[in-house]
């Protein structure tokens, strides 16, 4: 994913996100399995939302984007409200510089970027090898449902002042794989500025995320679906998929 002329616009773009739900899970999660860590790893953190509201829940975090242009506009909001974090920009397929951290959370579908079973295993090894032992790793993805009843060939638009896009979802090769097209208009001085991006996502069955979490030394401790802390709560309707996982063996 490119993430480039984006970035500036992503915040007004995603306001309307479910940060705090996330954060909620998190939280729930870690007191479920009676798990108090330190550290945090946000890996594809973006412009920091869910970040810095982890912080603001009393951790230390560390927050991880292939984008430049996205860390860049994260640390500085995060500057802004004084809020101390630790951006790096690395590639969550061959993370390093990293050791004994907590916990590692990557939410908002970053993991959908992944689009081979080979790309997500690599990532998932990266992971495991800044793991304390016994870390957690919790991470989301969307439905293959999702992805095919509600996304695939489907073109959404949204239109502001200042701002307008159009969005087209283009069937990729496999099931589950979609290519996102997207052609911004933005106001510049009283004419529209156009630029496009293209972003590629795919989705595995759970079984695949499940087989891929142990073959890199993780234990799979639950699977939820849409923030439901319902666990095993999956249905043909479920658009977001959460998985929490536990290292038991170095990758």
């Amino acid at each position: 994913m490119s993430y480039l002329r984006m970035a500036a616009h992503y915040d007004r773009l995603m306001q309307d996100a479910p940060y705090d739900k996330w954060v909620q899970f998190t939280n729930y999660i870690l007191d479920l399995y009676d798990y108090d860590p330190t550290t945090i790893v946000d890996l594809g953190c973006g412009t920091g939302e869910i970040t810095q509201r982890l912080v603001q829940a009393g951790f230390h975090l560390y927050g991880v984007d292939a984008s430049a242009d996205m860390l860049s506009y994260a640390q500085m909001k995060a500057a802004e409200a004084n809020i101390e974090i630790n951006w790096i920009q690395q590639d969550i397929r061959s993370l390093h510089g990293l050791s004994d951290v907590d916990v590692a959370v990557s939410y908002c579908d970053v993991i959908n970027y992944l689009t081979t079973e080979e790309e997500v295993k690599q990532a998932f090894c990266s992971i495991n090898h800044l793991l304390k032992q016994e870390g957690i790793f919790l991470f989301d993805v969307h439905s293959i449902s999702h992805l095919e009843n509600d996304l695939k060939n489907q073109t959404f638009a949204e239109i502001y002042d200042d701002i307008a896009y159009v969005w087209f979802c283009e069937s990729g090769e496999s099931e589950g794989e979609v290519l996102h097209d997207l052609t911004f208009f933005v106001l510049n001085e009283g004419h529209y500025d156009r630029f496009d991006e293209q972003h590629h996502q795919r989705s595995f069955p759970v079984d695949t995320y499940q087989t891929l979490l142990r073959e890199t030394g993780f234990t799979v401790l639950g699977i939820y679906g849409d923030f439901s802390t319902a666990e095993g709560a999956i249905t043909s309707e479920t658009e977001r998929i959460f998985f929490v996982a536990q290292k038991n063996s170095r990758c």
